[in-house]
């Protein structure tokens, strides 16, 4: 239950946000619409041949961030319908050809052009009207504080109040403190119409989302397959390499002890030495590679406690939010623990940031996890990213994420995973 001062912040920060929203609906969508048209308009002459990949690939990045603002500040999740282009598309004239074809036959695509047009309209009045609510009753309070003596000449109207004295001035304040009252009532709610709106224009219909299932389950098999064997190689790489290897050299080592402990007993003790140096070595590496495969803090104390434990081992401020009631099937903590911890590692080598935020809380079914550093910016999810990777392994718990990186920062990954807490 949140306080009187709690919900005016909340208020408050709606408002900002509804602004911000107004903005990029009025001008980054009208802008994207008209581009969109204009180069759709001019595939028949063939330069919207070259144009047209470029222009919707930017109406996409521009509806998947509004899909990241719905879910990080109203909790509104507007699935990602797209589909993926073959990975045989060739490159030159004939890929953008081939490129245009595939986007425009794609059922997502008209459904971002129809979101720009409801963005740009009813969408712009739901946002801007968050923040009207919060700041029209500063004019009244302004008033109030004397500023009504300007418009001596000319009576000013405040609302449906008529200011021309103090009286009114007073008036008008009153109005903006019940408009005020109002704003605390309604702009989170009106930030939520705003994002329900995008959902209801971007969302495929049912019949669409279940192919869509249907076409990534069978995707995300595959790569699980895939994983599973690439997986299996590298735990038979590391124990050939590293403990059996030492384990190897170990047993010798035993065979030469047994040949010189009556004949030599200085060298056989050396021997020994070097034995259980190799033992140590070995239990050392066998831990590191069951750490690998699955944590024992993970398993003893659950996906919250493991992150927390990989935080202390960052070399940056690393700060960890939990709010999980239970525990995730053991599947899904592993998917996730492994996740954050590659977002992590990648944060602390490319992000040149000096700070990051790790966010965990479950709801509506949904384990969600945000990790946010302060760096330079610039992540990507394509392929060949150590995000692709993460973005593979939650697919197999049909789980998403999305990523939000301008140039100069900040940098927010967001991740979904459909699971219930025990």
């Amino acid at each position: 239950m949140k306080t009187p001062h709690g919900r005016t912040r909340a208020a408050l920060l709606a408002a900002g946000r509804g602004l911000a929203l107004s903005f990029a609906s009025i001008v980054g969508s009208v802008t994207l619409f008209v581009l969109a048209a204009v180069s759709i308009a001019l595939i028949p002459v063939g330069i919207g041949l070259l144009t047209t990949p470029y222009v919707l690939t930017a109406v996409r990045k521009h509806a998947n961030q509004r899909r990241l603002l719905a879910i990080t500040w109203s909790d509104v999740r507007i699935p990602v319908p797209y589909r993926p282009f073959p990975k045989d598309v060739r490159s030159g004239f004939t890929g953008q050809v081939e490129r245009t074809t595939l986007m425009l036959k794609d059922p997502a695509t008209w459904r971002d052009m129809r979101w720009l047009l409801v963005d740009m309209t009813a969408g712009y009045v739901v946002s801007i009207l968050a923040a009207a609510l919060m700041i029209y009753p500063v004019e009244g309070f302004v008033l109030a504080a004397g500023l009504w003596r300007v418009f001596t000449d000319d009576r000013y109207w405040y609302g449906f109040v008529p200011v021309d004295s103090q009286a009114t001035a007073l008036a008008a304040a009153a109005l903006g403190v019940v408009i005020f009252g109002i704003a605390v009532l309604l702009s989170e709610r009106l930030l939520h119409a705003h994002f329900a709106i995008a959902r209801s224009a971007l969302a495929p219909t049912h019949e669409q989302e279940l192919a869509l299932r249907v076409d990534r389950l069978t995707e995300t098999r595959h790569e699980a397959v895939d994983t599973a064997a690439s997986e299996l190689r590298r735990i038979e790489r590391d124990l050939h390499d590293g403990a059996q290897a030492r384990l190897v050299a170990m047993g010798m080592n035993l065979g030469t002890i047994e040949a010189l402990v009556e004949k030599d007993p200085a060298q056989a003790k050396k021997l020994l030495a070097m034995a259980r140096a190799s033992s140590a070595e070995a239990l050392t590496e066998l831990r590191d590679l069951v750490r690998g495969i699955h944590p024992p803090v993970l398993a003893e104390r659950g996906l919250g406690d493991a992150v927390k434990a990989l935080a202390l081992r960052m070399p940056i401020g690393t700060e960890v939010e939990v709010e999980l009631s239970g525990r995730a099937e053991a599947p899904v903590e592993s998917a996730a623990y492994f996740a954050v911890s590659e977002i992590l590692t990648n944060a602390a080598k490319h992000s040149g940031a000096d700070r990051i935020w790790v966010d965990l809380h479950h709801g509506d079914h949904m384990l969600r996890i945000s990790v946010t550093d302060n760096g330079k910016g610039g992540a990507s999810a394509g392929s060949g990213s150590g995000l692709s990777g993460v973005e593979r392994r939650l697919g197999t718990f049909d789980g998403i994420m999305a990523v939000s990186s301008p140039a100069g920062g900040p940098t927010m990954v967001t991740m979904e995973i459909p699971c219930e807490l025990s």
